[in-house]
């Protein structure tokens, strides 16, 4: 079949399609719609074309025009460029046929082959390789340049210079892109010059001048346009908006969107795609999803989709679809961006959340995930609990357990233990399966709890910690026993302590030097001497080396029990062993001597301090003025308490009123003034009540919780949550 023939002068001053045309065949190139904003243009080099006289005439293969369809790429680019689909990647890439007449029987032609110019672009049987010729014009910087080139070529179809212009762009030439354009315009001005630049070519140069990023020409350009007569069209103004985009001119990206209806030029997707873009650029989520609403409303009306005839066109529905996704993607990117802004904005990413929500848009699984990432900074917690909350909901998909891991660490951080438990708990119930990571973190929160329950001296919140932990599996360490040991020491709960170090030895847990100090602690609280006893050579038995609190609190018991010969034989066992006794040694000592009203014994053990170089402090002298004042020695109490307010000590009130009540029971002459005035009284320790909630607070735990059953100190919770 002979191919149908085209005059080279009916494709000057038109725009063809895409056409391939071989030399057997004439067929339409079925493709798939893209992102195009020349919607009256043919992209590519891929125009193949045979151009030879016709004595019947030409044919017309220009159809109705529809305006761009958005393709997969729209969401980061407006495509003033519409990719070929040749095998090549070059920006130019196959060659466009001419007419016999335009060149192919030229007479230089074979001069020129013979002297290599043209590398590949050969004029033979009508054809020209467009590829070869823009690699000539590359070098060209004037248009005299391009004339020196072209001079020989004769007319070529409009085309097949625009496609070369946009090359130019690609390849970051706007010098030869701009001689070529001035070439132009100066055959333009020739008499009875075939060649007049449209506005496709203007279009080309204007997208050529975007992609490479060279914006000084665009006012001349457009200036050359109106004198030209050349109304702009939707590629002209998506093209000018693009450019402002690159300059960050959000602004004049919204004016220019508003006057394209005052000009009769319907936005085509991808204006809107730019406007959501502009938004995007500004940061504006709220922006993006209000102008998002206003087109869905236009759409569901009818006002947009249609085209300058006023049919629906067919593509907008598939079109409105990809809009709605880059919205959501913006509104992502943009709180994305929120969340690593040195500013707290974590409110108003959870407003945009829920803007979303009452627009109908949701981001998908991936996209909050991904915002999970985002936030590491204790004030993200609210958002990180939102997102957390909004995954779980789609149940058609799984969260990801290193995303967990993270929500567990950031709870942490934002010391919301509790919380980070909960989602510890999802892991077990919901899944997925915890690793060891999610065990490490949520075993970390635990000791942090711990920790400040054996600070506040909560110790059944500490019990109810180990069974919590016991119940969910893990597995408490030597550190989470010590907590909560140490909280029943400072309680002075004795039985407890007791029973929770037998668990500790029952599950396998080594009991260490803080172990067994803390039992100590709290036998000698309760004066369970003998079992103090026993402990301690237990202690000793299993090889630990006692350290200074576990010898003052032996120190302490023998000296409870009148064992003076055993306190001083462990006065010097911790000197041999170089632990050196403290001032909370002779402290522990001299208050069981008072306890015992054994004033003297606690005098002489303050001399001894004296003799190692241990200075007394406000506990030392209070405990011994009222050992003293109790033993019937107020005048020694008298002189102890002078002695105090001339080191600068501020002694208690009780000390004050033992030397005064002392005196006065014994008829001890002292000059009362000498004491200064009565010390005030002393704050009382806090109540449990308020270190209770003082401890909620901290750890974000439950303040409402049921009545403490004293059975949970010997086997952990299976059935009921202590919240």
């Amino acid at each position: 079949m002979q191919a149908p023939t085209i005059s080279s002068e009916s494709l000057h001053s038109c725009v063809i399609p895409h056409l391939d045309l071989g030399l057997h065949s004439f067929k339409w190139v079925k493709r798939k719609k893209r992102f195009n904003l020349y919607h009256n243009s043919c992209h590519g080099l891929l125009l193949r074309c045979r151009f030879s006289s016709c004595p019947s005439g030409t044919i017309n293969l220009v159809p109705k025009t529809k305006k761009p369809s958005l393709g997969a790429a729209f969401a980061l680019t407006w495509a003033l460029d519409e990719p070929t689909t040749g095998n090549d990647d070059s920006p130019i890439q196959e060659s466009d046929q001419l007419n016999d007449n335009d060149g192919a029987n030229n007479k230089d032609g074979g001069d020129v082959q013979k002297r290599g110019i043209y590398r590949r672009q050969k004029l033979q049987n009508g054809r020209i390789d467009v590829r070869a010729l823009a690699l000539r014009l590359h070098s060209a910087t004037t248009a005299d340049d391009v004339e020196s080139i072209l001079k020989d070529m004769g007319n070529l179809p409009l085309q097949v210079y625009s496609t070369i212009i946009r090359g130019f762009g690609k390849d970051k030439k706007v010098d030869s892109a701009m001689a070529l354009f001035e070439w132009l315009k100066r055959k333009s001005n020739e008499a009875d010059s075939p060649i007049q630049p449209n506005l496709y070519i203007y279009n080309s140069l204007l997208g050529a001048l975007k992609q490479a990023e060279s914006f000084d020409f665009v006012d001349d350009v457009m200036s050359d346009m109106a004198a030209k007569g050349l109304l702009p069209n939707v590629v002209t103004y998506n093209t000018l908006m693009g450019i402002y985009i690159e300059h960050r001119k959000e602004a004049k990206v919204f004016e220019l969107f508003e006057e394209m209806p005052t000009k009769g030029i319907f936005p085509s997707p991808a204006s809107y795609s730019i406007v959501l873009l502009a938004y995007r650029r500004l940061e504006d989520g709220f922006g993006a999803l209000t102008f998002f609403v206003e087109i869905r409303d236009k759409f569901q009306k009818g006002e947009i989709g249609k085209d300058n005839d006023g049919e629906e066109e067919e593509d907008w529905v598939d079109e409105f679809a990809k809009l709605e996704n880059f919205t959501i993607r913006i509104c992502y990117q943009v709180m994305r961006r929120w969340l690593v802004n040195s500013k707290n904005l974590s409110t108003e990413v959870l407003r945009l959340l829920k803007e979303m929500d009452k627009a109908g848009l949701q981001p998908g699984h991936e996209e909050h995930e991904r915002l999970i990432w985002a936030c590491t900074r204790e004030e993200h917690y609210i958002v990180v609990k939102e997102l957390y909350a909004r995954i779980r909901e789609m149940t058609s998909t799984e969260i990801s357990l290193s995303v967990c891991n993270h929500v567990i660490w950031l709870m942490g951080k934002a010391k919301k233990w509790w919380a980070a438990l909960e989602i510890y708990e999802d892991l077990l119930d919901k899944g997925p399966k915890p690793n060891n990571m999610s065990y490490e973190l949520i075993v970390s929160h635990f000791s942090i709890l711990l920790t400040a329950a054996r600070k506040k001296g909560i110790w059944k919140w500490g019990v109810r910690l180990l069974n919590k932990m016991e119940e969910k599996g893990l597995k408490p360490g030597s550190r989470e026993w010590n907590a909560v040991l140490v909280a029943c020491s400072k309680a002075s709960e004795t039985s407890a302590a007791i029973e929770i170090f037998k668990r500790m030895v029952d599950q396998g847990e080594k009991p260490t030097i803080i172990s067994y100090g803390a039992l100590l602690s709290a036998l000698e609280k309760g004066k369970l001497y003998d079992e103090a006893l026993q402990v301690w050579k237990h202690m000793l038995k299993m090889g630990l080396e006692p350290n200074l609190y576990a010898y003052t609190i032996m120190a302490s018991i023998y000296a409870g029990q009148q064992k003076f010969d055993i306190v001083d034989s462990i006065i010097q066992e911790m000197v041999t062993v170089n632990i050196e006794p403290t001032v909370v040694t002779f402290n522990a000592i001299i208050s069981s001597c008072g306890r015992s009203n054994l004033g003297s014994v606690a005098y002489e053990y303050f001399q001894r301090m004296r003799v190692l170089n241990i200075a007394p402090n406000e506990v030392t002298y209070d405990m011994l003025i009222e050992a003293l004042a109790s033993d019937g020695k107020p005048r020694l109490a008298y002189e102890l308490h002078l002695r105090a307010n001339n080191e600068g000590l501020v002694l208690s009130t009780k000390a004050y009123d033992a030397v005064v009540e002392s005196s006065e029971s014994y008829g001890a002459t002292i000059d009362v003034s000498a004491l200064g005035p009565r010390p005030p009284e002393r704050k009382k320790k806090v109540q449990t009540r308020k270190k209770l909630s003082e401890f909620c607070d901290l750890a974000d735990v439950p303040r409402r919780s049921k009545p403490f059953d004293r059975s949970e100190i010997y086997k952990s919770q299976s059935e009921e949550d202590p919240r």
